[in-house]
């Protein structure tokens, strides 16, 4: 398996910012890495319901994460704001391959980068279901 390389900001049109949490740190002195993932989901999601196209309580169909992958170049450390480059890889049917880098600070490449699928189901039955409308305008806008 080649390791990937760095992704620059340059190849993003979104960016969400994140601060660092003192609870993100373990004992090593840097964000642990299953905070990461919380970041990537915290990008895409806040992001689809500041845009109005999801309500977590009320939305009657929803994202669910189906698969997620990360790979690590550099730590991110407390206190300290990641920004997140979010955009669309694949916009299948019914899911949404993301491609989230996240930037400690200001930098220009990615101290972490990775992929987060999303399957649009509905809220009952948990079963896929087309992404269209709204969702799909403002997905394909980071495509």
């Amino acid at each position: 398996m080649t390791r990937p390389t760095p992704l620059t900001r340059d190849v993003f049109r979104l960016f969400r910012s994140i601060p660092t949490r003192w609870m993100d740190v373990d004992i090593y002195g840097h964000v642990n890495n299953v905070e990461y993932l919380s970041y990537f989901d915290t990008a895409v999601n806040g992001w689809l319901i500041e845009e109005g196209v999801l309500d977590p309580r009320g939305s009657e169909t929803v994202f669910l994460v189906v698969e997620t992958q990360c790979a690590y170049f550099s730590e991110l450390t407390f206190p300290g704001t990641v920004t997140a480059g979010v955009r669309v890889a694949r916009l299948g049917g019914s899911s949404v391959t993301y491609e989230i880098a996240l930037f400690a600070g200001e930098e220009h490449a990615a101290s972490a980068q990775g992929r987060f699928v999303h399957v649009q189901v509905d809220r009952s039955t948990r079963r896929p279901v087309p992404i269209d409308g709204e969702r799909r305008a403002l997905l394909s806008t980071i495509l």
